[in-house]
């Protein structure tokens, strides 16, 4: 999917142009998979800080090269299909935040009372890019409860905020300063560093840096609390996959409604999600609806209608580091 994401840009932004943060564990299996992008651009955090301290870390290094750069954010685990639509949007964004010095985000018109997205509340359309579908930002809002999440969606004014955010590095980085000045500064002294020891000294800068960053998200740090922001109304198709669910919407089930990716046996059951790490079997008796995930070290099973929970277990999970039994 990384791969992917890169393979979208093309046209638009090349790859020598692309920074790739990942965590350092994961740098070797990214620069395999992505050899176009220049080594010393993929970059391995130490320590996960949140997407707040990733756009800081971006904003740094591309200042750095062009201090009136405008760069685009976008996480790799999106499904798009219509990539060339993807990129006209991309475009006018990138248009946008140049001409108006604002911070640029693309919104996905949503298909259904989503609770595990924020959205985006639709303000005026911009009158110069009105037929381009370009609308201030009344503001963002964090994952609504189901009630709130469908007058939302009946409004027909909230889109999906799909966290893609396209800025110059000058306006981010004013906008960093002004809401989250702890963190901002710890940024400045990584950027100081560079200047004096350069970018060779990456991995030994964040080492001495990282762990005090404060670890917050763009959208809590900046985006709910800036006014100067602009939606692009997307004109592609698009997925988050980083919610089980959306296994079922990429792959054909069985006769009985099943999702299947690895070596499982099912009897009796209909409109399951199945995931096994390869050489393990799953076996399913007499359920309906169900997840169940199986790898070496760790076994989900949750009611498809619960899968927004999810991430309250993932939370827990790094709250303990004892290896202890959860209860």
């Amino acid at each position: 999917m990384l791969k992917k994401t890169l393979d979208r840009l093309c046209g638009v932004v090349e790859a020598d142009q692309v920074f790739i943060i990942t965590n350092r564990e994961q740098r070797d299996a990214v620069l395999e998979v992505c050899p176009e992008v220049p080594r010393e651009q993929v970059i391995g955090e130490p320590v996960g800080r949140n997407t707040a301290a990733a756009v800081g870390l971006a904003t740094v290094l591309i200042r750095r090269r062009n201090p009136a750069a405008a760069y685009a954010v976008l996480p790799s685990d999106h499904m798009i299909y219509d990539a060339s639509a993807f990129r006209s949007d991309l475009e006018l964004a990138f248009e946008v935040a140049e001409q108006r010095e604002a911070l640029v985000t693309i919104g996905i018109n949503p298909t259904y009372a989503a609770t595990g997205y924020g959205y985006i509340e639709a303000g005026d359309p911009v009158a110069e890019f009105a037929e381009a579908g370009i609308f201030k930002v009344d503001r963002f809002v964090e994952k609504p409860i189901k009630s709130v999440a469908e007058k939302y969606l009946a409004s027909g004014n909230y889109f999906w905020n799909a966290g893609m955010f396209i800025w110059r590095a000058s306006v981010i980085g004013g906008e960093l300063a002004r809401f989250v000045p702890k963190l901002w500064q710890g940024f400045e002294a990584i950027a100081a560093d560079f200047d004096a020891r350069g970018e060779g000294a990456m991995d030994a800068i964040l080492d001495e840096h990282y762990a005090d960053m404060e670890g917050v998200s763009i959208d809590y740090a900046v985006m709910e609390r800036t006014s100067s922001i602009y939606t692009v109304k997307a004109r592609f198709d698009w997925d988050d996959v980083g919610e089980w669910l959306a296994v079922e919407r990429h792959y054909d089930p069985d006769e009985r409604g099943n999702v299947v990716r690895g070596l499982s046996v099912l009897e009796g059951s209909s409109r399951n999600i199945i995931v096994s790490e390869e050489g393990h079997l799953t076996a399913l008796v007499g359920v309906d609806d169900l997840i169940v995930v199986q790898t070496a070290d760790a076994t989900l099973i949750c009611p498809k209608n619960r899968a927004q929970e999810i991430r309250r277990v993932v939370d827990r999970i790094k709250e303990r580091s004892d290896g202890e039994a959860f209860l």
